[in-house]
């Protein structure tokens, strides 16, 4: 999955790309005089360079002989590159892998096996929700390394005339986007398009279910099940306060620079990119933002709201000439005093993989609330087949529109279903 999670609240600009670190070496090559290449292959955005340093320098000092060669990927086309390189005799050491996409490698053999390096990688302090993308069949496959997720942002100055506070709980939220709809017809309480199905996943979550679930050795879409149900029809209430379109996603029109800088919208759901793209693009057209932000609302108020959880993993190529060393600098990195430092840095925007890690964001920061809804971060059902799924046409994109046209929850889960099934396990 394409992201460009880094560039949230508070650090835009910061994640610029890492200089060059070598040449094009592969992590076997060894200079003259004994040198060891480690190669570590990161997306762009994803490591900012005075922690990537900080880490390489406490690596190789601790590693004589040794010198860590970072490469910088763009996420296009990363997936055909990564499988090509785990194929061959010399693949990075160390790569970054979206969480979405680390099961569907570990299925082919190409990366290493951890499980038997739990306790040196820090395993039990790891968030349990970004833990779930690194495992597979029971065998750890990776390090979680940063995740992000969507918050409710609000115009202040319009909940204030509406006398509306952020809500805690959802009877809270639905009541506060009444009170907005009837003190100005002219802005919509909330802008949801129909499609955006990360925020429905969150509330199939809520539910105590998921989008799918495994049946015996086969996996199987839940769409029709009385949670999914129970799900949308929340959904639908919400996208009931918005004008948005039922057949499309955030990104079309883009809502945070198409939509909210001009103007009518009361509160929106997004990632904290979406929200400094919007304070850029109402800047650029002469307008101020003053946006607040608060997680989204779950059924009680000692919970938050179940959030989809974006972000990346690390991990140890199976055929790396230097997997022992390599298994080293990933504990390094994605250990606990070096993620402090990472949260840090990224100011909170980003969520380290360790909850002790976590850096104390401003008050009533995006990055405040982002992490308040930390503990209850998931991500999509962890198994190979997942990527066909979200392949054109998603079929719970599709499910969603019918739905929220009216036609039954249940029959438009069950087709729903069906295209699921046969993407979830196709060979």
């Amino acid at each position: 999955m394409k992201r460009k999670l880094v560039a949230a609240i508070g650090v835009a600009g910061m994640m610029v790309s890492i200089a060059a670190c070598g040449s094009d070496d592969k992590g076997s090559d060894t200079k003259a005089g004994g040198t060891k290449n480690l190669t570590v292959w990161v997306m762009d955005g994803s490591a900012p360079p005075a922690w990537i340093k900080g880490v390489n320098q406490e690596f190789e000092k601790a590693h004589k002989g040794v010198k860590v060669k970072v490469e910088i990927q763009q996420w296009n086309g990363i997936q055909e590159k990564v499988t090509t390189a785990l194929s061959e005799d010399t693949p990075p050491d160390v790569l970054e892998l979206g969480n979405t996409q680390t099961a569907g490698y570990a299925v082919t053999g190409g990366l290493a096996d951890l499980t038997g390096d739990k306790a040196a990688l820090g395993y039990d302090g790891w968030n349990k929700g970004m833990l779930a993308s690194t495992e597979l069949d029971g065998k750890l496959y990776s390090a979680p390394w940063y995740a992000a997720s969507r918050v409710v942002v609000y115009d202040k100055a319009v909940f204030k005339k509406a006398g509306v506070t952020p809500p805690t709980t959802r009877d809270e939220w639905i009541a506060g986007l009444k009170k907005i709809q009837a003190s100005d017809k002219k802005v919509q309480p909330i802008y949801l398009p129909g499609q955006s199905w990360y925020v429905y996943s969150g509330f199939v979550w809520d539910e105590g279910s998921d989008l799918a679930v495994k049946d015996g050795d086969k996996w199987k879409g839940n769409l029709a099940s009385p949670e999914a149900t129970a799900a949308i029809n929340f959904y639908k209430e919400l996208q009931s306060f918005s004008t948005a379109p039922k057949d499309k996603d955030e990104a079309t029109p883009q809502q945070s620079t198409d939509v909210v800088p001009k103007g009518g919208v009361a509160s929106w759901i997004g990632l904290g990119w979406e929200a400094g793209g919007a304070i850029d693009a109402m800047k650029k057209a002469g307008k101020t933002a003053d946006f607040g932000y608060f997680p989204i609302p779950g059924k009680t108020a000692d919970k938050p709201g179940s959030v989809f959880f974006g972000g990346s993993n690390l991990a140890v190529a199976e055929r790396s000439p230097n997997k022992d060393l390599a298994k080293e600098w990933l504990a390094l990195a994605a250990g606990k005093a070096q993620m402090a430092e990472y949260a840090k840095v990224t100011g909170g925007a980003l969520l380290p993989n360790n909850d002790a890690s976590q850096f104390a964001p401003p008050a009533g920061s995006f990055a405040e609330a982002m992490a308040k809804s930390a503990p209850v971060g998931k991500i999509t059902p962890v198994t190979p087949g997942w990527a066909n799924v979200e392949t054109a046409p998603n079929p719970i994109k599709d499910y969603m529109t019918k739905v929220l046209n009216g036609e039954d929850p249940k029959k438009a889960g069950e087709a729903a279903d069906k295209v699921i099934d046969e993407r979830l396990n196709q060979q």
